[in-house]
């Protein structure tokens, strides 16, 4: 273990997050999630493991991470950096898989569906969804709820699932525009918090049923809280509107700024650039002039919009005219940029505390 990790070892924030570990050339070499990165990062380099593990600490010679606010979110995050460089010792999500979407079809007979393949049709679609088995009991509470087609279209009587209610019926009978649109308002009612409402009536349901000693049906209820619970966790690490972003996070002091720019590519946050460096005079023209000469850069690319966390819109559209620059109140952007702060915030306090454990190193010796 080199100088630089055992530093790094000792300030690593007892925060979820992504963690990657880098070889002699800087490459990344493995891509990991964590609970607490602290005790998962430390945890390759000490104890006994396995032959792959240890082929690959041979390797480590240096690691970066990434702090979220949730497990949820490292997981995805995870997934979206081992797709975007390919590790060589990752070998799960490598390929083409991708955790499971609930989507409404855009069909005249709309179904409600699990998948795994996020397509430009119109469809709509809520997700991902880490836990697959939790997607799954959700979307069997929402057919209960607002029942969708659930027959082939090619079916000529009744279905099983209309006579249990969880099938609107094209099967059994005409069925209105007006009855599909219902449905479907109730599921994005769900989606759009209105799954509180479902939580304290499933909540109430629970109450009635251990109050009559049925504890079977209070336990099935209570599970079903909690998988939606956990469906409905909040996930900033994918998009829905597919539109190429970077997120710029700041963090100020002593003379010193950090700046990281989180790359979100067809609705996925797939990478990162961190610069540090002194600057005197005010912050905002200090990262006006940073960004200005990080896009005109060559091999970047210019997306179409930029989200800041303090507002140089004017001064950087003169320079990039077709960037639609934002500075959020509210909403998925504004907690993306809370996200790429903290980070910012994260690796300026490691700079600092090395720049010390080094000083501290020299006045020793």
């Amino acid at each position: 273990m080199n100088q630089t990790i055992k530093s790094k070892l000792k300030i690593l924030p007892e925060k979820p997050g992504c963690y990657l570990m880098k070889n002699s050339c800087g490459r990344i070499i493995y891509v990991g999630k964590a609970k607490v990165l602290k005790n998962r990062v430390y945890s390759y380099f000490v104890g006994s493991h396995d032959e792959k593990t240890q082929s690959l600490i041979k390797e480590i010679e240096d690691f970066d991470y990434i702090v979220t606010s949730s497990n949820t979110e490292a997981l995805i995050l995870e997934m979206n950096l081992i797709k975007e460089n390919l590790p060589k010792y990752n070998i799960l999500l490598k390929d083409d898989k991708s955790y499971p979407y609930i989507k409404i079809t855009n069909e005249r007979h709309s179904r409600l569906i699990i998948t795994r393949e996020v397509k430009n049709d119109n469809g709509k679609y809520f997700g991902p969804y880490p836990n697959v088995q939790a997607a799954n009991e959700t979307k069997k509470l929402l057919e209960y709820l607002y029942p969708l087609r659930r027959c082939s279209l090619s079916c000529k009587r009744a279905c099983l699932y209309y006579h249990l209610g969880r099938c609107i019926g094209p099967c059994a009978r005409e069925v209105s525009t007006a009855e599909y649109k219902e449905s479907i308002d109730g599921i994005l009612r769900f989606f759009n918090n209105g799954y509180k409402d479902i939580k304290k009536q499933l909540k109430r349901e629970r109450q009635s049923a251990a109050a009559r000693l049925n504890f079977e049906k209070a336990r099935e209820l209570q599970n079903k809280i909690d998988q939606i619970k956990v469906v409905m966790e909040k996930n900033i690490m994918l998009t829905k509107d597919f539109i190429d972003r970077d997120v710029v996070g700041m963090d100020v002091r002593e003379g010193w700024m950090c700046v990281q720019v989180f790359f979100v590519r067809k609705g996925k946050v797939t990478g990162r650039d961190v610069s540090i460096f002194e600057f005197s005079g005010k912050s905002e023209k200090a990262l006006c002039t940073y960004l200005k000469q990080f896009y005109l850069h060559d091999g970047i690319a210019i997306p179409k919009e930029v989200i800041l966390p303090i507002p140089v819109i004017k001064e950087l559209a003169k320079y990039f005219p077709k960037i639609k620059v934002i500075v959020p109140k509210r909403g998925q952007k504004k907690e993306l940029l809370k996200f790429a702060t903290e980070n910012a915030h994260t690796a300026l306090t490691e700079r600092f505390c090395l720049h010390n454990q080094v000083e501290k190193y020299k006045n020793e010796s």
